[in-house]
């Protein structure tokens, strides 16, 4: 959910064929493989379509952004400080149109691509249940969870190979990585310990003054679990065009 601005840059790459091939809608911008200033081009492109990405691209498989919905996520972690069994479902994601493209490089050669950008403000609200230990403290609950993430710096990573379609050769993720380093973050979840009160108000008490800690055991199952949301997201994109076309020369 932190690396949506990837799927803009992905939008710019994969519909920047030439204009006799493609019609290309009026709000993009051109980009050529061959421009030296590549980088800041589709940086540039992707900043020029931002003000549409709220409502969202379905023609191009870009869902809406305010809310963003992710039908579910797991989390089964069993190792060090943290010993949790939790599944998200109905997420929504309020904030990510507002993200900030720091910056875009792009690898023809290696067929890679990454960017940083950063998300001043983040609120997520889901549907949850989870049972195990966090930081050693047991915890279980089935309710409502929100949570509140602000100044989040966020490097994403994709490497892509080639493959041969129906005599055609299309561009294919095959690795994506995500990083994020959040600024700050306030957790609520309802209904913990079967509604007991005290208990659930202590330990989103414990939950919030040991966030960092919480943050960087659930860090990595967050981060691999967005970035399988986002490869899917982006390989159908990249699907819809051969790579002859993806860039004009």
């Amino acid at each position: 959910m932190r690396s949506i601005a990837l799927t803009a840059v992905i939008f710019v790459i994969a519909t920047s064929a030439n204009e006799e091939s493609v019609t290309l809608p009026s709000f993009l911008r051109v980009c050529h493989q061959s421009d030296p200033k590549l980088n800041e081009c589709i940086k540039e492109a992707v900043q020029k379509i931002k003000p549409l990405l709220a409502d969202g691209l379905p023609e191009f498989d870009i869902p809406s952004l305010e809310p963003l919905h992710i039908s579910e996520i797991l989390i089964d972690h069993g190792a060090g400080a943290l010993a949790l069994k939790s599944t998200y479902t109905d997420i929504k994601v309020y904030g990510p149109s507002q993200f900030v493209l720091k910056s875009v490089r792009i690898d023809l050669k290696k067929d890679r691509v990454r960017l940083k950008l950063w998300l001043p403000h983040l609120r997520v609200v889901s549907q949850y249940t989870m049972n195990g230990r966090m930081l050693m403290m047991p915890i279980s609950g089935k309710g409502e969870s929100c949570g509140n993430y602000s100044n989040i710096d966020v490097t994403v990573t994709l490497q892509g190979q080639r493959i041969t379609k129906h005599g055609d050769v299309y561009f294919n993720i095959k690795d994506f990585y995500v990083d994020f380093v959040l600024g700050h973050a306030t957790i609520k979840l309802e209904n913990l310990f079967n509604g007991d009160k005290h208990l659930g108000d202590t330990m989103n008490s414990f939950l919030n003054d040991n966030w960092q800690n919480v943050a960087k055991e659930i860090k990595p199952v967050l981060e691999d679990n967005v970035a399988k949301i986002f490869k899917k997201m982006a390989n159908r994109i990249f699907s819809k065009y051969p790579l002859n076309v993806i860039l004009p020369d």
